[in-house]
């Protein structure tokens, strides 16, 4: 069944989320060599890849509020913060059309209420950003990959004053057609290529098990980040674990 707005909904405005903070895997000092076709999981690193959502930015309160917003809208009840969390990291439409809606009309709403919210742009993570802004110094062409929408990450980016620390910002197509994570880590890679850039060893860093398995369905090994929105257990098949920007900073040889 489909769900329509409801005249009686329509206005109501959600409070603000309070995610209760998931179980995290420990971190690791060391990152575990792998025999992958892109990727060995041990530096020097010939390019890196990003998550965004949960990776580089908090976007959870604009993410979530906007969410309870739609699903508002239509009438239906509001889960949990924590069962909205979940919906952080996977493409928007899957969500909607788990919920019953029409995935492309719910979409568009959502976008329309989320670019215009005050949490759009969330907080960065704490030193994440001078992580990017060091690996762009050393000389490793840097991409994104995220669901997010392309023309949505490259405003956020700009914002953060680090846009030009990457190669390419890959995210996902405006119409959704390209939204997976393997799809946008495929589309990432396609693009580093054509700059010329060498994938023989190159990284994902990312907070999800969508990153880690959509990383290696190209042979690319993973980071897995514990600050972002995951939880114990979406670890499993990533190279290491960090905690901190710092940590990240080791495993990556920046040091």
């Amino acid at each position: 069944m489909t769900h329509t707005s409801s005249p009686e909904t329509e206005g109501r405005v959600p409070t603000d989320p309070q995610p209760t903070p998931a179980v995290q895997p420990a971190a690791t000092t060391t990152t575990r060599r792998v025999d992958l076709e892109r990727g060995t999981g041990i530096a020097p690193y010939t390019a890196v890849l990003w998550d965004l959502d949960g990776t580089i930015s908090d976007s959870a309160p604009g993410i979530l509020n906007s969410l309870r917003t739609v699903l508002s809208s239509y009438g239906l009840p509001i889960p949990s913060d924590g069962e909205l969390l979940k919906h952080v990291g996977p493409p928007i439409h899957e969500t909607f059309a788990a919920y019953g809606l029409d995935p492309i009309e719910a979409t568009e709403r959502y976008r329309a209420i989320y670019r215009a919210s005050e949490s759009f742009i969330g907080d960065a993570y704490p030193g994440v950003l001078q992580v990017i802004r060091d690996v762009h110094a050393a000389g490793i062409p840097q991409s994104t990959a995220t669901s997010k929408p392309e023309s949505s990450a490259r405003v956020i980016l700009e914002s953060y004053g680090v846009e030009d620390s990457f190669l390419t910002i890959t995210g996902a197509s405006d119409d959704e057609v390209r939204s997976a994570k393997a799809d946008v880590i495929e589309e990432a890679l396609r693009r580093l290529d054509v700059a010329g850039v060498d994938l023989g060893n190159v990284l994902m860093i990312g907070d999800r098990f969508y990153d880690v398995e959509g990383a290696a369905e190209h042979g690319v090994p993973a980071v897995y980040v514990s600050w972002g929105y995951g939880r114990l257990g979406e670890e499993a098949g990533s190279v290491a674990v960090a905690d901190s920007a710092e940590r990240l900073r080791g495993l990556l040889s920046l040091d």
